[in-house]
């Protein structure tokens, strides 16, 4: 009854609740792996944990991943040199950082300030990728004026940055 009590308060009382049955799956991977690894002198693939408990991989992923504890992205970490470093220093988002962030809200501005029709011209030649062709046949309009009026869209875009 003791022995249960302990281990329903380390069930319940994690930061994130996981369910039973991935706790299960978890606890049964360690097993597998430490029985292969004892009786063939290496560590098993994913795909051989599957087949031995007859589990997917994914579900062995998410299992053994539940069980990590999280960290904080200011827990400080220490290289070489001895120097204090957080997680968060070391992670960097070249696609995601507030100059992009302005840059696209600059560029949606610019573009909300166009015609309809240089809009849609925009948005088909650079968001959907098209030919001048292929907008000139959608929108009903020549090629040459398609240039026309693309060249003049991305004349006042510019101006506008």
């Amino acid at each position: 009854m003791i022995i249960g009590e302990i281990k329903r308060h380390l069930r319940d009382n994690t930061i994130f609740r996981v369910s039973r049955s991935v706790r299960d799956v978890a606890v049964k991977t360690l097993w597998a792996k430490e029985k292969f690894a004892n009786e063939n002198n290496r560590e098993p693939t994913l795909k051989e944990l599957s087949a031995i408990m007859g589990v997917s991989e994914e579900e062995i992923k998410i299992a053994v991943d539940s069980t990590t504890s999280p960290i904080s992205l200011y827990e400080p970490m220490f290289h070489e040199g001895g120097e204090k470093t957080a997680v968060v220093d070391q992670i960097k988002d070249e696609k995601n950082n507030d100059n992009t962030w302005i840059d696209n809200v600059s560029l949606e501005m610019a573009i909300d300030g166009l015609g309809k029709r240089e809009r849609d011209i925009v948005h088909l030649r650079y968001f959907e990728g098209k030919t001048q062709m292929e907008v000139a046949e959608e929108v009903g309009i020549s090629q040459a004026q398609v240039s026309r009026l693309e060249k003049a869209a991305l004349k006042v875009i510019r101006k506008s940055f």
